[in-house]
């Protein structure tokens, strides 16, 4: 009678889309992790100038030469530096995982654009089926109809 099954033309189309917004989470997890250790690498910064500023004054009260004192003070400047750094990268971070969730967004809001297509395609397709047999139906009951009318 018909060719019931539905084949939708933008398939190969959907799937690339499906594949991008898979590469799309992909991208993401990855960054999300990459920011999960640059936090760590923050936290470990500021505990390093925590301490460093533990021992600075620690070595105040012990007595300690003016030399010691400017060394210490050269190390807690330098691992503040490092907290800045670590700051900054952690911040580069939170934009690529920002980036990341934009371009997830897009992927899925594209692919979900065909899914809907693929849809009301599938809908309209079923329906049209749908006609054609209770078309050829209706003529199946006429033309037994005209051969009880007839005999």
């Amino acid at each position: 009678m018909t060719d019931r099954k539905f084949k939708f033309r933008l398939e190969r189309v959907r799937a690339m889309r499906e594949r991008v917004e898979d590469q799309a989470k992909e991208q993401l997890a990855r960054s999300m992790l990459e920011r999960a250790r640059w936090q760590e690498r923050l936290r470990q910064a500021a505990d390093q100038v925590a301490s460093a500023r533990e021992a600075q004054l620690g070595a105040a009260t012990g007595g300690v030469s003016v030399g010691h004192m400017l060394a210490h003070q050269a190390y807690i400047e330098r691992a503040e530096r490092e907290q800045r750094a670590a700051e900054l990268d952690l911040s580069r971070r939170e934009a690529e995982v920002e980036a990341c969730r934009a371009a997830l967004r897009e992927a899925a809001r594209s692919r979900q654009v065909l899914e809907k297509l693929k849809d009301r395609q599938a809908a309209a397709h079923r329906r049209e089926v749908e006609r054609r047999e209770a078309a050829h139906i209706d003529e199946l009951a006429l033309a037994m109809h005209r051969r009880r009318s007839v005999a």
